[in-house]
């Protein structure tokens, strides 16, 4: 097989025209050509009235060996890389199983449901934790919140199966660097679990809320069937240590779980749990992180600035968009977690807080599109030096953000035109805020740092001329936007583990590892694997 990349054909061409595309490009005759098939589709917006379609496929040639020589010095032409997912190890059968402590995952979002799915595959069995609800549940409680304004501070769109992403766009796309193809392992798992198959080939997938909701219980139950054992309700509170190792975890209920292998991929949201471990002396350090607000546009105005007078098109969806800009200040200002025909929705897990996120269904079919509008920050912007000062800024702003919407989870919000001109709002206009369980409107300049305000009058002009109608006094700034990432990282060596906990292995976003599912669910698998090595070692010694 060849992988042949940047074959570009019209948005509207003829089915007959790929395999002829491909002979051509190959050099070919089409009796040559064998079988193919489509590896990512891509589109080409740069030219408006002349979009194209981008195809990276696997090649069947009656001669491969004859083309690679011919395109010995072509990046575009090489042979399909093996991308099948291997184990690492196998859990020792020798009778002892029953007896070995089983490693515990705390954590059932998409590192933690990764962790848990690659380790009962080879048979650790593990024992994962949540604080949270089964999906279905905690759907219920973070409606409660959407349409009530009722918190479940333990239950809601941050805690629970499935993690954050469970209420998001559903992004499955990352640029981290993957040279085993975990990511392919990712979407095969998922598309079993009930995706859609275009996932698999979709140059930027997403699944959208409902259907990760049904993909999350299917993969419980392939858990489960292969020995894992899901504990729902099952807040940790402190953590046991022994010489420098862990060996177990207390539980709020009182029990303690013994265990030697502890996988921590509790989400960016878990500050109770950050402060503990802490407090057990686990070496934490401040990171970047980045905050803002929520900006949305009616779909409409996105669709014809990206795709000019393809907007509609059925191939091409609602338009996304990606920016960023460099300001006077030294900041950037970027897009963030963008929602192409989303909502905007309350995503606080603390009493007394309001948060933003985005969340868009697989129809991407709400009238508005909305993003993240945020500024990165360092930790030297922190209040202090101590390795939790982010929490605390983070915790500030949203409190700040919570008394400005009125104090009942109704966010506040401005216009955009009254942002720039520095005045507050008092009423809403041509675009109507998504976001539940509704907006007051106000000035949003009080909620943020003096240098973060002028940094997004900035950059909101500059990406104006880079979307039309993006810096439209009628678009809508919704706050506040603070849980980009984690403002912690839990160091790890080379062997997954704490820095200076032997048997305690942060993961994922929470651990400042991952930022998105597919990214999380990728150093899931990494974790897990690490686990494993580690377990076999012990057992072998």
């Amino acid at each position: 097989m060849l992988r042949l990349s940047e074959l570009k054909l019209p948005l509207d061409h003829a089915p007959e025209a790929l395999p002829a595309a491909i002979a051509a490009r190959l050099g070919v005759s089409a009796r040559d050509l064998i079988s193919w098939s489509v590896w990512k589709l891509a589109h080409d917006a740069r030219r408006k009235s002349a979009i194209l379609k981008v195809y990276i496929l696997d090649v069947e040639l009656r001669d491969e060996a004859a083309a690679l020589a011919r395109f010995a010095n072509d990046v575009h032409v090489q042979p399909t890389p093996d991308v099948a997912y291997r184990h690492v190890a196998v859990a020792p059968q020798d009778g002892g199983q029953a007896e070995r402590l089983r490693p515990v995952v705390i954590g059932a979002g998409p590192c933690g449901l990764f962790v848990g799915l690659i380790l009962a595959e080879m048979g650790f069995r593990p024992i994962i934790l949540d604080r949270g609800k089964v999906v279905r549940e905690r759907t219920k409680d973070t409606w409660a919140l959407w349409r009530q304004g009722k918190l479940h501070p333990e239950s809601n769109v941050q805690y629970g199966e499935g993690g954050a992403g469970t209420f998001s766009d559903g992004k499955l796309y990352s640029q981290i660097k993957d040279p085993r193809f975990l990511a392919r392992k990712v979407l095969t798992e998922f598309v079993a679990a009930g995706a859609p198959e275009e996932i698999l080939t979709d140059a930027h997938p997403h699944i959208g809320t409902f259907r990760l909701v049904t993909m999350v219980e299917a993969m419980r139950e392939k858990i489960e069937a292969l020995g894992g054992e899901y504990r729902f309700e099952h807040r940790v509170t402190d953590i046991d240590l022994d010489k420098g190792a862990i060996r177990g975890v207390r539980l709020h209920t009182g029990e303690t779980l013994e265990a030697d292998h502890v996988v921590f991929a509790i989400g960016h949201s878990s500050r109770d749990t950050f402060q503990t471990l802490y407090e057990r002396g686990v070496h934490i350090e401040a990171k970047p992180f980045s905050i803002g607000f929520r900006i949305e546009h009616p779909q409409s105005w996105i669709d014809r600035a990206m795709f000019g007078p393809c907007a509609g098109h059925p191939d091409l969806g609602a338009a996304a968009y990606t920016l960023s800009h460099h300001c006077s200040n030294g900041r950037t200002v970027y897009s963030f977690c963008m929602c192409p025909g989303g909502t905007v929705v309350a995503a606080t897990s603390e009493p007394g807080r309001v948060v933003t996120n985005g969340m868009s269904q697989y129809s991407r079919n709400e009238r508005n599109a909305n993003s993240g509008f945020v500024v990165g920050i360092s930790p030297e912007d922190y209040p202090s030096d101590h390795p939790l000062a982010g929490l605390e800024l983070q915790r500030d702003l949203e409190s700040r953000a919570y008394v400005a919407g009125g104090g009942d989870y109704f966010a506040p919000a401005q216009l955009v035109g009254d942002f720039l001109a520095g005045r507050p709002s008092t009423e809403l206009g041509e675009v109507v805020p998504s976001y539940k369980p509704g907006v007051r409107p106000t000035d949003l300049a009080p909620l943020m740092p003096d240098y973060v305000i002028a940094a997004m009058r900035e950059a909101l002009p500059v990406f104006g001329r880079k979307i039309a109608r993006y810096d439209d006094a009628q678009a809508v700034l919704t706050g506040v936007e603070t849980r980009s990432s984690s403002p912690i990282r839990m160091t790890r060596g080379a062997d997954f583990q704490s820095l200076n906990v032997r048997g305690l292995f942060p993961a994922g976003e929470g651990a400042g590892y991952a930022g998105g599912i597919l990214s999380a669910a990728v150093d899931g698998i990494k974790v897990a694997e690490a686990v494993a090595r580690s377990m076999v070692g012990a057992a072998a010694a």
